[in-house]
């Protein structure tokens, strides 16, 4: 099966996927040992597998597994990693997440975005931190997921991205606030 996934022919790697899940944890050493290959292919197959894969004893262990993949030099490893992940919402990916927000790969970002809004509650403080201090990417991916989220908390650092030059920024604060019943006219002062 580890043949078929490595093959190079997506149908028949895609066949394999179920039937390595299915064998649980005694695919996993050779699954990670697939994330550790130089061909972005191969490690992208590992993590796909990696991603589905049970714990055993109820234990979340595709969050160990994936974020160091967030980093990778490939982007569609770091959108595999970010799917996972999203899938498989774990608090302790909240960081790194954050840090994808920032991704040079606007699908990265998105899908990091889905992961923290899975997440929801536990991410929101991380996501108003990035709204007032991160990149400008980042910013507008935080806030969309904070719109998202629809967390209360959220409420004052989409007031102030209000007065942003920024049209997403505007236009993510304003979707959040109108999504937590907060529909209401923004007149500047003059």
């Amino acid at each position: 099966m580890l043949n078929d996934l490595i093959s190079g022919d997506e149908a028949r790697a895609e066949r394999a996927v179920s039937p390595l899940i299915d064998l649980g944890e005694e695919a996993i050493p050779a699954l990670l040992d697939l994330t550790k290959s130089s061909d972005a292919d191969q490690r992208w197959w590992g993590l796909r597998v990696l991603a589905q894969s049970p714990s055993p004893s109820g234990t979340s262990r595709q969050a160990g597994w994936l974020v160091p993949f967030l980093n990778d030099p490939a982007p569609e490893v770091r959108q595999c990693a970010a799917l996972g992940l999203a899938a498989r919402p774990d608090e302790a990916a909240i960081q790194p997440l954050i840090r994808a927000l920032s991704d040079e790969d606007g699908m990265v970002g998105g899908l990091a975005v889905n992961a923290l809004v899975k997440i929801g509650g536990a991410a929101v403080p991380s996501l108003i931190e990035a709204v007032k201090s991160a990149p400008q990417l980042a910013r507008i991916h935080a806030l969309r997921a904070l719109a998202e989220i629809r967390d209360h908390r959220a409420i004052q650092v989409m007031m102030q991205a209000m007065g942003e030059d920024s049209a997403l920024l505007q236009h993510w604060a304003k979707e959040g606030l109108e999504r937590l019943g907060l529909n209401m006219v923004y007149i500047k002062p003059v």
